[in-house]
Order: structure tokens, then C-alpha cells, then sequence
């Protein structure tokens, strides 16, 4: 079976169809969540294109109130079947776009959107595999589902809501990391910090006597897997004392090579920093401009609150991604380094003031020893951890599962490279199964743009996805139960 050239005849469709789907701005908001869209408007809407697509190739569709659908395909009685686990939600789109970040555009070769590598692109490449088995008249043992979430990017409630409703694919894969395989996914903590007000009673603690300056607010971040691209801070005193702090965030950031800025309006010091954005699996590719901004403030004295809460992240997170001074490092030979990423950062005289850490713990890693840990460190400046945990455990297939050995086989003779299989920080939906795997979209060598500024996916690894993804539809929907 020529797989590429069935992919090359529906090219055309293929692109104009996933344009359509790229200009919906699907970001979780929550302000025009409601009955059928939980996850806001936009979601709604893409999720209901994706299904009318479905309908159009006379796939059987569902839709769970709007927090998950789905299309199948296949004769089989059976309750049995194959998932492929994609995800229409984007993160925002910050940052300067070369062209509008939702109305998709050509450029070299390459298709430009949020969203056209996470996870679009790769969903119509797995929705038109499935096109091509259905249009081609293959036999199949076992049906198969392609699934659309829409909360991939913030809580997973979709996949979560699906879990407790539908049985769960006897194997499957998640379109949304890289080529070859990922076969394992770092465990997560994904939680919240708070402040507790007027503490401070320990003396590690406790800020000396006479704080010059008092922090009104601080600000840094929006998503917690993403290195914030901006930070703000708030700052009052003393008129001179204000000044010769403008003048000297200015030398540290000449100095550190960092885009700052410092302005005094009505008595106040309003300090800004740019970073630069990256995914929270990688936090030492980005530059966390929330935390080179508190390096600068921990030099500072300020109200007792505050200072605790200066002093603690600019002991324990600053210029530290591993969780070395939290004291939860920790490194395995499957899935490697414990990773922190600090994405969220808000503190108000007047509201709750917290900070919001997105830790990959390696699958040999225990979670609770890793809370136990947070808790000891934090507890002698009055932070504690939000009572709703948010975690995630690790994901493992064996690497001598059949399923791993059909993908391999594949990958390997659709595109005559090595079929490595690689662990990953990030979560995907291929946790949600006994037996997923992440496969795709992004091939080796190719640049990493996901929740970047200029988004984008090569078009000929689009295609090129797509024929493998068809193929894997096929073989896996032919697996022995």
C-alpha cells in the first residue's frame, strides 16, 4: 500500500480543512463557559467543526456536553477498540506573531498558527488516516475513535469526564509530542502555593527590622506550564529610595543582558520585566522573567508578608529548575531529571497571594515523598500547599508491548530512520490508557515551536504524518484483543 500517495491526493482537502479548524482561537475561558461549552465558546465552536467534518465522512459521532467528542469508525460488535486521543484547545497566543496568530498563513513551506503543531495539524492528520482506511474499504478487527479534547492545556477535565462515561481504547496513541515513540511520561505536580498572611514566625523567615520599601503587587505568568514571558512589580518608599532602585534594576538588567524597565508614577515604582516563553517541561529553555525579577527584589527589605514571600522564591526557585534547593531533585534512566517550572506568580495586599509550581517527577519518583519534601521547606514561611491537589502519575508502556513494535515497524519503513523510543516531561492523553503512547507529529530535527511565538508545522511533515498515521490506524486496528 502506497500510503504517501493517498495522502497526496487529498492534500488539498487536508490543508483547507485544518485551516479552518486554526482560526478558531480555542483557549480555555472560563467567562463564556456554560451548558455544552464548558471550556468557553471558542472550544465549543472548534469542537463542534471537528464533528461536523466527522458527520461529513459518515463517522459515527459523540459529544459529551462539550468536554469531549468523538468520531468512529468500524463494524466490530465488540466494546473493544482503538483510541487515537487528540486535543482542539490552544494556549494563548502571546507575543508578536509574524502574521495574526489565527488566521492560519503559507510561508516556505510551512503553515503558520497557533495551534498548527499543538494539536491541530496532528489532529487532521489523524482524522484523515482514518479517512483514507474508511475510503480505502480496509478490514478491520476493531473499531476506532478519534477522540477530541478540550482541556488538554489546563485541567484535562475532558479526558477525565470521558474516563468516568466510556470505556477506555484497549491501545492507542496521542498525536501530541515526537517521532518515534514516546513510551513514558514524567509524573506531575501541578498545584498552587498560598501565602498565609501575617506569618513569618520562624527566623529564617522573619525580615530584619526597617524595610525600606513595601511591595504592593507582583505579578508574573498566566498558564502554569508555560515560562512566563512577563513579569510586573509594584514597589513604595522613600522618594530617594525609589529612585536609586529604578537606577539600580536598570544596571542589573544592563548587566544580566535582560529587557526591563522602571518607572516611577505617583509615588510608586512600577518594574517590568521580558523573558521568554517556553513549554514547562523545558524551563531551562525559556527565560522566567517572574523569577529574574525577584532576583533582583530578594536584595530588598520589605513588609513582613512580602518579604517572606520574596525570600522564599528567591531561595528556592530562582536560577533552579531541577528542584535542587527544594530538595526534590531526583533522576532516573527512563525518563531523566525532575523538572520545576514556576509558571504563576500573583501577590496583592488585597487578595490571595500565591505562586504556582509545575513539577515532572521521573516515573521512579514517589509523589508523596516529593510533597513531604515541599511541605518541610515551606512550612517555616507560612506557605502551604492548596488543599485541591492537582497530580498527575507517571506513565509506562513496555517497550515490548506489540502495540510499540507495530509503531516501530511502521515509522521505520514509512520513513527509513530509527525508531528510538523516547520518554517525555510533558502529559499527554496517552496516560489516560494502559496502553498509549505518544507518536508525533513532530519529526527529529525539526524546530520546536509548540506554545511558541510563530507557531508552525513543515507541510510535508504533515503528509507525512498523515501516511503514517493511516497506516498505524490500520495495523493497530487488526491487533489481537
Amino acid at each position: 500500500m502506497n500510503w504517501m500517495a493517498e495522502v497526496t491526493a487529498r492534500q488539498d482537502e487536508l490543508l483547507n480543512d485544518l485551516k479552518g479548524l486554526l482560526r478558531f482561537e480555542s483557549v480555555k475561558d472560563n467567562s463564556t463557559s456554560g451548558p455544552g461549552q464548558p471550556m468557553g465558546q471558542e472550544i465549543a465552536r472548534a469542537l463542534d467543526y471537528m464533528l461536523e467534518l466527522s458527520r461529513r465522512e459518515q463517522f459515527r459521532v459523540n459529544n459529551l456536553d462539550g468536554y469531549v467528542g468523538y468520531a468512529e469508525y468500524g463494524d466490530s460488535d465488540s466494546d473493544e477498540y482503538i483510541g487515537v486521543l487528540c486535543h482542539l484547545d490552544v494556549v494563548p497566543a502571546t507575543g508578536q506573531w509574524t502574521t495574526p496568530p489565527f488566521q492560519p498563513d503559507v510561508r516556505n513551506g510551512k503553515l503558520y498558527a497557533r495551534g498548527a503543531i499543538d494539536d491541530k495539524g496532528p489532529t487532521l492528520a489523524a482524522f484523515y488516516g482514518l479517512k483514507i482506511v474508511k475510503e480505502l474499504g480496509l478490514p478491520l478487527k476493531h473499531n476506532v475513535r478519534i477522540i477530541f479534547g478540550t482541556d488538554e492545556e489546563s485541567g484535562m477535565e475532558c479526558m477525565k469526564t470521558y474516563t468516568k462515561r466510556e470505556k477506555m481504547p484497549m491501545a492507542g496513541f496521542a498525536p501530541d509530542a515526537d517521532f518515534p515513540i514516546t513510551h513514558a511520561e514524567k509524573g506531575q505536580i501541578n498545584n498552587k502555593f498560598f501565602l498565609k498572611r501575617n506569618g513569618g514566625s520562624s527566623k529564617e523567615a522573619a525580615p530584619v527590622d526597617g524595610a525600606r520599601f513595601e511591595l504592593k503587587a507582583f505579578h508574573g505568568g498566566g498558564i502554569a506550564n508555560m515560562v512566563p514571558e512577563s513579569a510586573t512589580a509594584t514597589v513604595t518608599g522613600e522618594a530617594s529610595a525609589i529612585a536609586d532602585m529604578a537606577e539600580q534594576f536598570q544596571a542589573y538588567c544592563a548587566e544580566q543582558q535582560l529587557n526591563g524597565t522602571a518607572e516611577v508614577k505617583a509615588g510608586q515604582l512600577e518594574l517590568g520585566m521580558k523573558g521568554k516563553s517556553a513549554h514547562g517541561m523545558e524551563p531551562h529553555v525559556g527565560v522566567n522573567a517572574a523569577l529574574k525579577l525577584m532576583r533582583f527584589l530578594r536584595e530588598y527589605r520589605f513588609q513582613p508578608d512580602a518579604d517572606r514571600y520574596i525570600s522564599f522564591i528567591g531561595k528556592h526557585l530562582v536560577d533552579d529548575h531541577l528542584g535542587t534547593a527544594l530538595g526534590i531533585q531526583y533522576e532516573d534512566d527512563i525518563t531523566g531529571s525532575l523538572t520545576v517550572n514556576a509558571g504563576i506568580f500573583e501577590y496583592s495586599e488585597q487578595a490571595d497571594s500565591f505562586f504556582h509550581l509545575n513539577i515532572r517527577f521521573p516515573v521512579t519518583q514517589q509523589c508523596d515523598d516529593i510533597l513531604a519534601t515541599l511541605q518541610a521547606k515551606m512550612a517555616p514561611y507560612d506557605i502551604v500547599i492548596d488543599d485541591e491537589l492537582d497530580l498527575k502519575q507517571p506513565h509506562h508502556v513496555d517497550q515490548n508491548h506489540p502495540m510499540i513494535k507495530i509503531l516501530q515497524n511502521i515509522y521505520a519503513e514509512e520513513t527509513k530512520l530509527e525508531p528510538t523510543l523516547l520518554t517525555t516531561g510533558g502529559g499527554t492523553y496517552a496516560a489516560f490508557m494502559d496502553n498509549g503512547v505518544a507518536f508525533g507529529a513532530l519529526f527529529p530535527g525539526r524546530e520546536e515551536t509548540a506554545h511558541q511565538v510563530d507557531e508552525h508545522i513543515e507541510i510535508d511533515d504533515l503528509l507525512k504524518a498523515t501516511a503514517i498515521y493511516a497506516r498505524a490506524i490500520y495495523e493497530l486496528a487488526n491487533l489481537d484483543s
